[in-house]
């Protein structure tokens, strides 16, 4: 037997900006971060914009047209215009769209294709980047606090299949990610309250300080105080950035930490057919993990309560009926989460759960009756 063995390692630069009003036309914003990037000029770029910010921000198209007719880049077409929402990652065929696209404007591997717009939309596009040409330079602009927090500074893409949420999917860094603060105005109140829950989700993992924060400024974060969004926004970032950095981006262990109380949140949005939305799945998850760590001795019941209302300060429920795990049909929904997060990580089922706000523990199993007698408990606090 012969053997021929090499180690190499690729290095990422990832860069985040915070900025408002990126194409506004009285300043260079856009063209100051592709230089700084180091973006060649002449670079062909190709837009794709969610159908809800296209709606919410009629002059975007005509300032990015007017960035690209008086700048040192080149504009492939008119920005394209693709459905907004859960929509978009439900159907393989609008990822084939975008890689029609991709090759009817000649978007090669020097190119970039720019995504702007909620998760789902970056997801698409991102996935779709990832896979054409194997691997298209990709700029995410995202347009909801979720996005910006979370899923928008992450290195995954994906869509739903086989009825399963984000069975396929990449990991690909993305070339660079812009938040534009202007874009979080025109969000409904519930699409901007969705965007909480992905920031209580890392204050209560990685960070007891931001949880306290959040606590303290929950009237101005539902007054929508911009200072305060700011200072949120950019912390949660952050702090994803630095579990990104720290070890394993691509996931090849069990630990997914900042998968914390998704395993029922993904299947809880699946049961209720996307009625409820992402961030709203992820606090009901989150609480119910947090009961569960207390039914388990885990978790004190005080800190549990801390979370519940929270939750509840900045207008969330606790509970939906498609929690509900004491009718057999429901029952096998809602349980079947947790068979489906254990195969989308691979290997061993790990979840995380709390010890104390701030720190997390691993478990390898679930107890059904303390998940049943959990939501029970949920649904009187709701």
């Amino acid at each position: 037997m012969i053997k021929i063995q090499e180690k190499f390692k690729i290095v990422y630069n990832y860069s985040v900006y915070f900025i408002e009003n990126l194409f506004d036309r009285g300043q260079n914003y856009f063209s100051y971060i592709l230089d700084e990037c180091g973006i060649q000029h002449n670079s062909k770029f190709l837009f794709f914009i969610d159908s809800n910010v296209a709606v919410l921000h009629p002059d975007l198209i005509k300032d990015i047209k007017f960035f690209f007719n008086s700048g040192n880049y080149k504009l492939a077409d008119t920005p394209l215009i693709i459905s907004g929402g859960e929509v978009v990652k439900n159907d393989f065929a609008n990822v084939h769209s975008i890689l029609e696209a991709i090759d009817k404007y000649g978007i090669d591997r020097h190119s970039y294709i720019v995504a702007i717009g909620g998760g789902a939309v970056l997801d698409a596009v991102g996935f779709a980047a990832a896979i054409g040409h194997r691997g298209i330079r990709h700029i995410r602009i995202p347009s909801t606090v979720l996005s910006q927090n979370d899923s928008g500074v992450g290195v995954k893409n994906g869509i739903n299949y086989f009825g399963k949420k984000n069975f396929i999917g990449t990991f690909a860094p993305p070339f660079i990610v812009i938040n534009d603060f202007n874009l979080l105005h025109t969000l409904s109140a519930r699409d901007f309250r969705s965007g909480f829950a992905e920031a209580i989700k890392v204050g209560l993992i990685k960070d007891d300080s931001f949880f306290d924060f959040i606590e303290e400024h929950a009237s101005e974060l539902i007054d929508r105080d911009s200072e305060i969004i700011k200072q949120l926004i950019r912390r949660c970032a952050e702090i994803h950035l630095q579990h990104i950095a720290g070890g394993d981006p691509f996931e090849q262990g069990n630990s997914r930490p900042l998968d914390y109380g998704h395993w029922s949140a993904h299947k809880l949005e699946q049961l209720s057919n996307y009625r409820i939305l992402h961030g709203e799945a992820v606090i009901m998850g989150m609480c119910l993990d947090a009961v569960y760590a207390n039914l388990k001795g885990l978790l004190h019941e005080k800190e549990m309560m801390r979370l519940i209302h929270l939750s509840k300060k900045l207008e969330f429920k606790v509970y939906a009926p498609e929690m509900e795990v004491n009718n057999n049909k429901v029952k096998s929904g809602l349980l079947e989460g947790l068979q489906e997060f254990r195969e989308h990580l691979g290997g061993q089922l790990t979840i995380m759960l709390l010890e104390k706000i701030g720190k997390g523990i691993e478990v390898h199993e679930m107890d059904e009756e303390f998940i049943m007698k959990a939501v029970s408990i949920l649904k009187e606090n709701d």
